[in-house]
């Protein structure tokens, strides 16, 4: 009888340290995963990195400039991530029509021309734009220039100025796919001058070395039936919620000062010139 129970005691005990060991094995149950924050929603921006101080290229292959800068103050306005798609100049409209990108911030002018084809935001900057040539030519006028070949970016409002004014007064005038081209061409001795925006051809062209015997002539021009109202955000028609965001966005970084830093980077150097305009 006594070693019955000795035996059951026995196995009692053995079983108990068993579920014991089983117990001690069991997995904690695992910390929960830490929250990921959703990545910031893409906005393409469409740029044609030929066109300095608005949008170039450092010495590294990144875009840079005044247009490159306001985009992504705008972006952090709107929480959106600029992500930017390097566009020929006359290819820009058909490229925002095709959904290739989302906006153009490349200097686009707001005229009536485009706004057939798309929207705008309001504008963000307002320059005048300038004829540029030799300073041995007495500029008088465009019959002053005749027999002259000017070069101009293909598919610009300066281009749309000179056919309509200096080609009708017997000027010669070449249009190429990048306003750097230009330039090239005006140092190989192809060209005689261009017509472009005052800040761009001063900052990208007379202030270089191969611009020294070059100068503005002629009045600043402006013309809304050539130039439009101001460079704005280029959009797809019925984009009308982004449109709102991108307006708001312009508006707020014109108050907290932001549009001011960079438009200082840039342009102080030209008499503290403020290039968002009238």
């Amino acid at each position: 009888m006594n070693k019955l129970l000795l035996a059951v005691a026995v196995v009692f005990l053995l079983t108990a340290c068993g579920n014991k060991e089983e117990m001690t094995s069991i997995p904690a149950p695992a910390a929960p995963a830490a929250a990921v924050a959703p990545a910031p929603v893409e906005l393409k921006v469409a740029i044609d990195p030929t066109y300095e101080p608005f949008t170039f290229k450092t010495a590294d292959g990144k875009p840079t400039g005044f247009d490159v800068d306001i985009a992504s103050a705008i972006c952090d306005q709107i929480k959106r991530k600029c992500v930017f798609v390097e566009q020929v100049w006359d290819s820009m409209i058909p490229g925002l029509m095709a959904k290739k990108y989302d906006a153009i911030i490349s200097s686009m002018s707001i005229t009536e021309e485009r706004l057939a084809q798309i929207d705008f935001t309001d504008k963000y900057y307002n320059t005048p734009s300038r004829v540029v040539v030799k300073n041995t030519v007495k500029f008088d006028g465009p019959a002053s220039i005749k027999g002259k070949k000017i070069g101009v970016l293909k598919a610009s409002t300066q281009e749309k100025y000179a056919f309509g004014e200096l080609k009708t007064a017997g000027v010669t005038v070449v249009s190429y796919e990048a306003q750097d081209q230009v330039y090239l061409d005006i140092k190989a001795g192809r060209l005689d001058g261009t017509v472009a925006d005052f800040v761009e051809v001063t900052g990208g062209f007379l202030s270089k070395p191969e611009g020294k015997d070059y100068l503005l002539v002629g009045p600043e021009l402006f013309e809304p039936k050539y130039f439009g109202t101001g460079a704005g955000i280029g959009l797809r028609k019925g984009e009308g919620a982004l449109k709102t965001e991108l307006n708001t966005a312009i508006k707020t970084i014109r108050e907290n000062g932001t549009y001011k830093s960079i438009n200082d980077k840039y342009f102080a150097k030209f008499n503290n010139l403020d290039v968002y305009g009238k």
